[in-house]
Parts: C-alpha cells; structure tokens; sequence
C-alpha cells in the first residue's frame, strides 16, 4: 500500500465510509484539529516529566485516536466497527484533575502562560484542545456528534491546564499570575 493516492489532490478527502468531501469540511478541520493535539500531546511527552503523567497522556493519545476515527466516519455510511469512547475515560480524566490538583497552591487569579517551555507546551496543547472542541460542537450543529466526544474534549482541556500547574510545580518554574495592568 502507498502513502499517497493522488485521489486528494484535487482538493477532497474520503471518510470511512466512502463519501467524500472538501478538506476544509467541518468534520475535517474537526479531526485535523484533534490530529494536532495529539500531536503536541507527544511533544509534552517526549520532555522529562514525572513517568506518571507520561502514561497518562498515552492513554490520552489513544483516546484521542478513537475520538479521530469517529469524526473521520461517515455517521451514516460507515460500517466498519470503531473503538468505542465511553464516560469512564472522562471519569479517568476527573480522577487525574483532582489528583494532581490536591497537591496545588489554590488559584487566587489567571496564571499567564510560560515559565518552562515544557508548561508552555501544556498551554499550547490546551489552547488546540479547545480549538478542537470548537470546531467539534461546531460539527454537532450539523451532524450529531456523540456527547461523549464533546465532554472528553471538554474535560481535556481542564486537564491540560491543570497539568500545567503540576508540571510548573515539579520543575519549580514561576508560576505568573495575571495582574491587569489597568
């Protein structure tokens, strides 16, 4: 099988499923947008972090592969059985919230983003997450997506963020609240 099949180049795509349809389509830029959080997800994993949080976001890339493969199926067309996304992977998400942020200093404002590049990925990462998300709901307004879908991306993104403090924590980065100038 070849990487390439010339059969996108005029401006298309095909889902699983058959149907094709323009590469700026919702549902595309739906699931090009969780293709690059996962990508970044790698990106933050590949830094030295606790291994903990390392397992962590490979059980998120996998989720996030799932989440791909729904979005990229004809909802109507599509035969072919996928990986399923259930409520306990939201759960699994809360679980991992709260643990880290039981070891956190309460939040009394906004934190800007930065301090590590490794945190600053965090902030990337989450910022794509709801993108994602975004365009995800945006989708939803066409074609019903799964609510599951819609709540992991949401919960991913608190997630992220609450990496970012924990991440800030164990490298013993500043953490910069926001103090508007005005």
């Amino acid at each position: 099988m070849k990487i390439y099949t010339r059969t996108g180049d005029g401006g298309t795509t095909q889902l699983i499923g058959g149907t094709r349809i323009p590469k700026h389509a919702i549902r595309i830029e739906s699931y090009g947008s969780v293709d690059e959080l996962n990508s970044y997800l790698g990106l933050i994993r590949d830094q030295q972090i606790n291994p903990i949080y390392i397992e962590q976001i490979i059980t998120i890339q996998d989720r996030l592969f799932t989440i791909g493969s729904h979005l990229a199926s004809d909802p109507v067309k599509s035969t072919m059985k996928l990986p399923e996304i259930k409520a306990d992977d939201i759960k699994q998400l809360e679980d991992w919230i709260d643990e880290m942020d039981a070891t956190l200093p309460t939040m009394k404002s906004f934190v800007l983003p930065g301090g590590h590049t490794t945190v600053s990925y965090c902030h990337i990462a989450r910022c794509v997450c709801r993108r994602a998300e975004r365009m995800t709901n945006h989708l939803n307004e066409e074609e019903t997506v799964d609510l599951v879908i819609l709540k992991y991306l949401n919960r991913l993104s608190d997630y992220l963020f609450v990496l970012s403090r924990k991440l800030t924590q164990d490298l013993g980065a500043p953490e910069q609240p926001w103090v508007p100038k005005y």
